[in-house]
């Protein structure tokens, strides 16, 4: 009955416990002239089978059938049901703060399990699970470093997610903190003759992800060093997770701040998403968020508490490390039952599947004349940015007009690139689907490069003579 209206019944006996004996006398203190007096126009109740075949028959007029090459910090993965099935129990859905340990140990453990997991992939000594999504990450880690050097200037590489970016200056305008961005090079990494000119003795940290923006594996262990010389703090993003099935650990790292969207969280349209910070654990004061640690009772068992809780809810404000207050356990236990799910074989696996096909994929697509696949001899995971002679916005137009979702123009952050999009294959990108994009694109690139070509035959059948060159 929870989905249903009242019974006229049910509301004749709603009316009387109030006092009134009929719904005009109870909005009797309504003017007449601003009553409804006749039947809202809206289509009659439905049964429940016929809702879900409505929504059904309107999800096959949107984007059912289509091929997506979208990713840029929302990647599509294969979530197993097990997650749903899990997170969906109400001790999971309806947990707030874990606040009493004695009544909350199930979300304690299943925090716990994921800052432990969290700590293996990056290879950091602790983590937390209270994070907003990748960005907030960033931004909490740049305000973390400053309060650990004491020093005020931020250095971010080009290459981080632009909107992470725009997130980490509205944390860096409103403390006053100066932040300059370093550029890239020709081979799409971070360039190191700009970041060994800007570091300085002021410099708090040196922010860069891996694999970048473009799909691009950092030279971390460099960047390092060089950071590490003027005594600033290294933070590694991580945009997509399931790259460090493969990828080594950015263990050089000082802080490590990651998405976990791709560790079985709906892409959702945009959220909720899982943010993670991890870091050594001599910076354990300085992390913001909330840590789950594992005790034992006074009988000797095994138990789960909060350890630290930084926020101004539960200390002074003037000590508290972040106004994030967020519990973001839920869609964390979404993430530790995928990688329980897989274990370290099968993210692994993943990993191998993601970048073989993205391989393929980068082959298939720049294989035709006026298409270049940018940055074409740097590592890269799943994503690679293909530079056309036709504009983004007319590739991306006929692409869906075959059902295929294209890559993301990067003109809006990258105009230096001219007719640049990212493009991003996950296992659930078929051979097929890889195939019929690279027809798609191949076609039009064809038919420009022979107007190219017929144009300048043309132009050099013409006679000059009597003009001196």
């Amino acid at each position: 009955m929870r989905y249903l209206p009242k019974s006229p019944a049910e509301r004749e006996e709603m009316l009387r416990q109030i006092g009134v004996e009929s719904i005009n006398d109870l909005f009797s203190t309504i003017p007449a002239e601003y009553r409804l007096n006749r039947d809202l126009c809206v289509p009659r109740q439905m049964a429940e089978s016929e809702i879900i075949e409505y929504f059904k028959a309107a999800a096959a007029e949107t984007a059912n059938g289509y091929a997506s090459f979208l990713g840029a910090g929302a990647y599509r993965h294969y979530r197993p049901v097990i997650i749903d099935s899990l997170v969906q129990r109400g001790e999971f859905l309806t947990s707030y703060t874990p606040y009493q340990a004695e009544i909350t140990q199930g979300t304690l453990q299943a925090i716990f399990e994921f800052q432990t997991m969290i700590c293996e992939l990056t290879g950091m000594e602790i983590a937390n699970a209270s994070m907003y999504d990748g960005s907030t990450g960033a931004a909490e880690a740049m305000m973390m470093a400053v309060r650990i050097t004491g020093r005020r200037e931020v250095l971010a590489a080009e290459t981080v997610h632009p909107e992470y970016r725009e997130v980490m200056r509205t944390y860096a305008q409103h403390q006053g903190l100066p932040a300059t961005r370093i550029g890239y090079g020709v081979d799409g990494r971070i360039d190191m003759g700009q970041l060994a000119e800007k570091l300085n003795e002021d410099t708090a940290c040196v922010v860069v992800q891996s694999p970048n923006f473009f799909g691009i594996v950092e030279d971390i262990p460099a960047i390092a060093e060089l950071t590490h010389s003027k005594g600033a703090m290294l933070i590694v993003s991580i945009a997509e997770a399931v790259s460090l099935g493969i990828m080594r650990p950015p263990a050089e790292a000082d802080i490590v701040s990651m998405e976990a969207q791709s560790f079985g969280v709906a892409l959702s349209y945009g959220g909720p998403y899982c943010g993670v910070i991890a870091s050594k654990e001599k910076y354990l004061r300085q992390m913001p968020g909330r840590l789950c640690g594992e005790t034992t009772d006074s009988e000797g068992r095994r138990g789960f508490v909060l350890t630290l809780a930084t926020r101004e809810q539960h200390i002074r404000r003037e000590k508290a490390t972040s106004n994030i207050c967020t519990n973001q356990a839920l869609v964390a236990l979404m993430a530790t039952i995928f990688l329980t799910v897989y274990g370290k074989e099968g993210i692994r696996e993943l990993a191998l599947q993601n970048l073989a096909k993205a391989q393929y994929a980068a082959q298939a697509l720049s294989g035709a004349p006026g298409v270049k696949l940018l940055f074409a001899g740097t590592p890269r995971f799943h994503e690679f940015v293909l530079q056309t002679e036709e504009s983004a916005d007319e590739l991306s137009a006929r692409l869906l007009e075959h059902k295929i979702i294209g890559g993301l123009s990067l003109k809006k952050w990258y105009p230096e690139l001219g007719n640049a999009t990212l493009w991003c294959a996950t296992e659930l990108n078929k051979r097929e689907e890889i195939d019929r994009a690279a027809v798609v694109v191949t076609a039009q690139a064809e038919t420009i490069s022979n107007a190219q070509q017929a144009r300048s035959t043309t132009y050099n059948n013409k006679s000059f003579s009597g003009i001196c060159f």
